[in-house]
């Protein structure tokens, strides 16, 4: 099985908070990310820091992550390169 690269990682952690409605608690996205606890903790401060994802609570103090709009460009332009990728065959 290939290991992930980090560029794809990102991507995965930041596609699931969009298909949950741009709102996931962290229990549930750790869950989908399929990282460990300590490497996704990792991503997660990183991606808070780079402003791709923002921490929200809700009514009842509960912590949610959701998608910036630099967050959904960045999928958008990943998308665009594994498409270039795809096309020439690299």
């Amino acid at each position: 099985m290939k290991k992930r690269e980090r560029l794809e990682v990102i991507h995965d952690i930041l596609g699931v908070i969009q298909k949950n409605k741009n709102q996931i608690k962290p229990t549930p996205l750790l869950r989908y990310s399929n990282l460990s606890t300590q490497r996704f903790n990792e991503y997660i401060k990183e991606l808070l820091g780079k402003k791709f994802i923002q921490e929200t609570n809700d009514k009842k103090g509960r912590k949610h992550f959701a998608l910036t709009d630099k967050g959904f460009h960045y999928l958008e332009k990943y998308k665009k390169i594994v498409g270039f990728i795809d096309e020439f065959g690299l």
